[in-house]
């Protein structure tokens, strides 16, 4: 990836009421801590169309509240293929994700990544916690948060440098 300003992201998972819908909500946050709240477009969406139009699930609204975040008013859309002419970075939240994301958009192919990796550099999934307990969602919680974190600090240090037009080593 060059270094060119990365301006607008699109966080997706499978059904956009869990990991995607979170991942959204708590970056936007983390953002708006660092003062940069609207200079960025944020979405999320999802691979499939199961849940097109769903709130957030319960679970997911239940850890944000915890946590200050809001997240009650999105709703479930799926990925369009507008869509990837229109996010600078798209990040799936697990593998499949990032390859269902790919299939669909192969010219997009560098601008689609593993949340995880893009935000740690550890090719690490953040695990679907739909089946599973409060516990699980927590955990996702936590995972997403670290990754808003190391993000925003990634992005914020990737603005302050001059648009060279070269490829960086660090994205």
């Amino acid at each position: 990836m060059s270094t060119k300003p990365i301006n607008s992201i699109l966080f997706v998972c499978l059904g956009n009421i869990c990991r995607s819908p979170l991942a959204e909500g708590v970056f936007r946050a983390v953002w708006a801590e660092r003062g940069r709240g609207r200079d960025m477009l944020l979405d999320s969406a999802a691979t499939s169309g199961w849940e097109v139009g769903s709130a957030p699930d319960p679970r997911s609204i239940a850890v944000a509240i915890r946590h200050g975040i809001d997240i009650s008013a999105q709703r479930a859309r799926k990925v369009t293929p507008q869509d990837f002419s229109r996010f600078d970075l798209i990040l799936g939240m697990d593998r499949s994700n990032v390859a269902d994301l790919k299939a669909l958009a192969p010219a997009a192919r560098d601008r689609v990544r593993l949340y995880m990796e893009f935000a740690h550099g550890h090719a690490r999934d953040v695990p679907d916690p739909y089946y599973d307990g409060e516990d699980a969602f927590a955990s996702v919680y936590r995972m997403i948060r670290e990754a808003s974190e190391a993000l925003a600090t990634r992005l914020a240090a990737r603005a302050s440098l001059p648009d060279s037009g070269q490829a960086s080593s660090t994205m």
